[in-house]
């Protein structure tokens, strides 16, 4: 297989989070069940595995708000791997609670990586450690200090480690020397992993879609670590924050609150911050979604202040600079995520680099003929989707349009309500789009309560998971049919 993924070629995917896998305690990992997944999509005639970021999350779960943009989720560690690899017994889980599951293994596992792993093994981690430094050390130190200040933010913490002295940092890095060195541990083994498991999809056919969050969280080691790139106060907290403005979905906009770049100081760096940020997604993906394009553009401003978004306003982005400098310094394919409101300087900066745009049939039938998101209007160069992980299930999301919306669904895609989302699925399957990507809920059929996201609902989110018994006969040979109809193989 030729690993450098590029849109010369029609191809098929599904989109599922790593989370939503089955069979673990508290989530899926990247153990047995992910490399199913991998011979699920190659039998399917499928070559693309999309998903959501793999950061650290926070306390909400949320891969769009993650404490580092360079570390992942440890919780998508496979215990049974480590298992195999000699350094874990299998008790039963017994007296652990599906959260604290996987944080008592791994500890566990690093003591018996001290006691049991070979001269290469811990080779591998003394390299991995020494090459990955550049972001490793503020990382682990940033989650052992979260830990020793019981999860508080980092600008409620001390002054000294607040503020990063240099000599307050040595010293608790020496104090805290174990907790560290398990977050190095984490990460090392994830890693690991995941090389394994990316080798694994690439011998089956299949490239791994990732996903990149344009704004990072507050509360991560980035912004503790680079406070000079970041709009913020002296004590630590942004003084402006994003969202997006006042729309036909909320009178009051969506107040996001994350701390807004410092561009000025990220431009005269040379944009090497995001140029890091790009090298560690290639390690993990072959493509690439950019989340929020349109705020590399513009992006919208609020004050802190502020409970709402309403009094923000746009303030311009060095995005032409800032892609010019990534394509010459990466390789790694990037999609725009273009949805909503997109001005004409949007769509120009998009199409500059090129980059593939997106298509959501959900968005399709709220107009008449000339709504974008009808397949009559699709262009090669984007990826359509029925729906994404924000949207409902495309079952969940029919039944609930009025009828007359129903009828004129069905009359477009020449289909009957009780086939549905089939013939949604094999529309974007015969788009012109050069790739095209179903969300393993509508695979499934599944109905809303099995939606992955409820945008403005701050709990419960994140949370679905499927079981292989959900995948009915004959769904394999489905997708395999629709993939060789549409030359989607």
């Amino acid at each position: 297989m030729n690993t450098a993924f590029s849109f010369k070629k029609r191809r098929g995917g599904i989109l599922l989070h790593p989370t939503s896998l089955p069979g673990t305690p508290g989530n899926g990992d990247v153990g047995t069940h992910a490399y199913r997944f991998i011979d699920f999509l190659a039998n399917s005639s499928l070559s693309v595995w999309q998903m959501l970021p793999l950061g650290p999350p926070q306390s909400d779960l949320s891969p769009y708000q993650c404490q580092s943009v360079h570390a992942a989720n440890a919780r998508l560690i496979s215990i049974e791997k480590l298992v195999e690899k000699g350094w874990l017994s299998t008790p039963p889980m017994e007296s652990h609670t599906e959260e604290s599951y996987r944080y008592a293994r791994l500890k566990e596992a690093r003591l018996g990586f001290i006691k049991r792993a070979t001269p290469t093994e811990k080779s591998d981690y003394d390299t991995f450690v020494e090459q990955n430094r550049a972001w490793l050390d503020d990382y682990a130190l940033f989650r052992a200090l979260k830990e020793s200040y019981g999860n508080k933010g980092w600008w409620d913490w001390a002054p000294e480690h607040r503020d990063r002295d240099g000599t307050a940092l040595n010293k608790v890095r020496h104090q805290l020397k174990d907790t560290v060195e398990q977050q190095y541990f984490e990460q090392y083994v994830f890693f690991s992993q995941w090389k394994a498991l990316k080798a694994y999809a690439h011998e089956k056919g299949i490239y791994l879609f990732g996903d990149m969050p344009i704004f990072i969280a507050d509360d991560s080691a980035d912004v503790w670590a680079k406070r000079e790139y970041f709009l913020l106060g002296e004590q630590g907290k942004p003084t402006v924050v994003a969202g997006v403005p006042p729309d036909y979905f909320s009178a009051t906009g969506q107040r996001w609150g994350n701390p807004h770049y410092n561009w000025k100081a990220m431009e005269a760096d040379g944009f090497e911050w995001w140029v890091e940020r790009i090298r560690s997604l290639e390690t993990l993906f072959d493509v690439v979604r950019v989340d929020h394009f349109r705020g590399f553009e513009s992006s919208w401003e609020i004050p802190a202040k502020e409970q709402t978004a309403i009094n923000g306003k746009w303030v311009k982005v060095p995005g032409e600079k800032l892609f010019s400098v990534l394509q010459r310094e990466t390789k790694l394919p990037l999609v725009a995520e273009d949805l909503g409101v997109i001005t004409d300087e949007v769509v120009a900066l998009r199409d500059t680099f090129h980059f593939p745009g997106m298509k959501i049939l959900q968005f399709a039938f709220d107009s008449g003929p000339d709504n974008p998101y009808l397949p009559h209007h699709h262009l090669p160069n984007c990826v359509v989707y029925t729906g994404t992980h924000d949207n409902d299930t495309t079952l969940g999301w029919f039944k609930k349009l009025p009828t007359s919306v129903q009828q004129y669904v069905c009359e477009y895609l020449r289909a009957y309500p009780h086939e549905m989302p089939w013939p949604l699925i094999e529309t974007a399957f015969a788009s012109v789009a050069k790739l095209a990507v179903i969300p393993m809920q509508d695979v499934l059929s599944a109905d809303s309560d099995q939606r992955m996201n409820t945008p403005g609902v701050p709990t419960g989110n994140w949370r679905w998971r499927f079981d292989w018994s959900q995948l009915t006969i004959g769904v394999t040979e489905k997708l395999r049919h629709l993939a060789k109809f549409y030359e989607r193989v």
